[in-house]
């Protein structure tokens, strides 16, 4: 079963998104403007205060989407993910494959982590036979085990708000020249879209007309590359249930259990 890899390639997708947002969120050399009606701020007040209260969140409902050329032909390369997520390394949400790659439900707390492949993800990582054969012994049933496991520590790594938090706030480029849009909606918040370019692609941020300012929504695309990231639920709780034992499988026991089939 291949999750190592397919871990670090969405690591690599959150790391990627995490720059294109540092590029558009990377601070001014003036003070921030104080809080106020984003009528009145600049198009880099507006991104100043977006990156504060995004590097502030103690929580945040997060859907990172990659449709850039070439990689959704690809059933072990993730074309999204959608996860709660806080500084605590907690998480609630599912990763989604490319070409019929399937998906993969993901829930953390503490050390402890579930992993749910439905049988489309079991056919694309456990070749021949046996693929099949795993989707249908483990189905409906959870993976668990602790983040010592390297199976479930890789998956749980995207888990971290501190380390997406991390990624841009180290942000060091020079940031782009930003457009302020006018106010508009995205699914009914109003919303002024806060744009520049870089390499040959279109960054695009739309952040919350009120205060606090907030990023909702952010896009790269250009060059072959299509990416998003929408945040929600800013110091919400992440979800606190966890699937019931007589669901789960210890990890300790896949691969005994996978070499018997």
């Amino acid at each position: 079963m291949r999750t190592g890899g397919d871990a670090m390639a969405a690591r690599r997708l959150t790391t990627c998104l995490a720059a294109s947002a540092a590029l558009l969120l990377a601070p001014a050399l003036a003070p921030v403007a104080r809080a106020s009606d984003g009528d009145d701020l600049s198009a880099r007040e507006l991104a100043d205060q977006a990156r504060n209260n995004l590097l502030d969140a103690e929580s945040v409902h997060l859907r990172l989407t990659d449709r850039s050329k070439g990689v959704e032909v690809s059933s072990t390369q993730p074309t999204s993910m959608d996860l709660a997520l806080d500084r605590d390394g907690n998480c609630a949400g599912e990763m989604e494959m490319g070409r019929d790659g399937g998906t993969v439900e993901i829930v953390k707390q503490g050390d402890e982590v579930w992993m749910q492949p439905d049988t489309d993800f079991w056919k694309a990582q456990v070749p021949g036979s046996q693929g099949e054969a795993a989707a249908e012994l483990f189905e409906n049933r959870w993976i668990h085990g602790s983040t010592d496991d390297a199976l479930l520590k890789g998956m749980a790594d995207t888990c971290d708000l501190k380390t997406f938090q991390k990624d841009i706030g180290a942000g060091n480029g020079t940031a782009p020249t930003l457009a302020k849009g006018g106010k508009t909606e995205r699914d009914g918040t109003e919303v002024f879209p806060l744009t520049g370019r870089e390499n040959g692609t279109t960054l695009t941020m739309y952040v919350t007309a009120d205060s606090p300012h907030r990023a909702i929504l952010i896009t790269q695309r250009g060059d072959g590359t299509d990416m998003s990231v929408t945040f929600k639920d800013y110091d919400k709780p992440v979800p606190t249930r966890t699937p019931p034992p007589g669901e789960s499988v210890d990890v300790s026991r896949l691969q005994e259990e996978l070499q018997s089939i």
